[in-house]
């Protein structure tokens, strides 16, 4: 498994403290990520300003502080990560066997307080489904409570439902075209699995990440809330979480522009107005 990040987190990606793996890979594009360095299958290369040093690059890409990233998608050895083993560039990701996540997730169950066990996310957590689906087989059989975090596009994402505890999907939109044109990918299979995990699912958490311009207008609070009351139930909780750019320093890290400007900050009313519109449609509301 390509795992690009890991460590401990209380509530926020599943209930309790959780064991959480980000894995490498994500189908969609979405410009607000947080965590851009998970997009790429194969990763990418990392650049750490504080740490960089212009000797691990024998091309003369380095100078100073900046990287020369037109170079770097050309150079063939990339000797920068495969000779050398610095903080200053780096690849995006390290390897673990689903075998060896399952035994660091057991050496750790006495940290798994509060209902708390592994949370997988991305990136796109199902963009590994072979390896995932065999760790969380693992993790159920072994008694750890599961949870991933997903966008939901997988078409196989359902026959995960009986290895997942608790499942957290992304629903960022409604509109198919609009979908489309902010992730690259269309929303319809997301609807889809979204419907069925309501059906059949114990446990479902429905986000919506709130972006000024993408899906912050009158007209898509009405689509939300028209899909909302045909999904909400008792198995089934709702939030809105508010744009925010924790993510920019990674984008640049990553050689990348960061093209989201001040205007996706959605404003406290609007924030409020999603927030209190799902609420009073009879939603059960969750703030993680």
């Amino acid at each position: 498994m390509k795992i690009f990040q890991k460590g401990f987190n209380y509530s926020q990606d599943g209930s309790g403290n959780r064991l959480v793996y980000h894995l490498q890979g994500c189908n969609m594009k979405c410009p607000w990520c947080a965590n851009p360095e998970g997009m790429e299958p194969d990763g990418v290369i990392m650049a750490d300003s504080e740490w960089i040093l212009e000797s691990v690059c024998p091309h003369g890409a380095i100078k100073g502080t900046h990287v020369d990233r037109d170079m770097c998608r050309t150079c063939k050895k990339k000797e920068c990560i495969t000779e050398h083993n610095t903080k200053g560039m780096y690849l995006s990701y390290e390897e673990e066997t689903p075998k060896e996540v399952f035994r660091e997730a057991c050496a750790n169950e006495m940290m798994f307080y509060d209902g708390g066990g592994v949370t997988f996310t991305g990136g796109e957590a199902t963009m590994q489904f072979k390896e995932l689906k065999e760790v969380l087989h693992m993790l159920k059989d072994h008694g750890i409570h599961t949870a991933i975090e997903t966008n939901g596009a997988h078409h196989r994402l359902p026959e995960l439902f009986a290895l997942i505890d608790e499942l957290i999907i992304d629903c960022k939109h409604c509109s198919a075209g609009k979908h489309e044109q902010y992730t690259g990918v269309p929303c319809g299979g997301i609807l889809r699995n979204i419907r069925e995990a309501s059906a059949r699912h114990p446990k479902l958490h429905v986000r919506v990440p709130l972006i000024g311009g993408v899906n912050d207008s009158p007209d898509d609070l009405k689509d939300f809330l028209t899909f909302f009351e045909e999904i909400k139930g008792d198995n089934v909780t709702f939030e809105v979480l508010a744009y925010h750019e924790f993510g920019r320093k990674k984008w640049e890290a990553c050689g990348w522009e960061y093209k989201m400007t001040t205007d996706a900050y959605v404003k406290d009313e609007v924030l409020k107005k999603f927030r209190e519109s799902v609420a009073l449609l009879g939603c059960h509301y969750k703030r993680t």
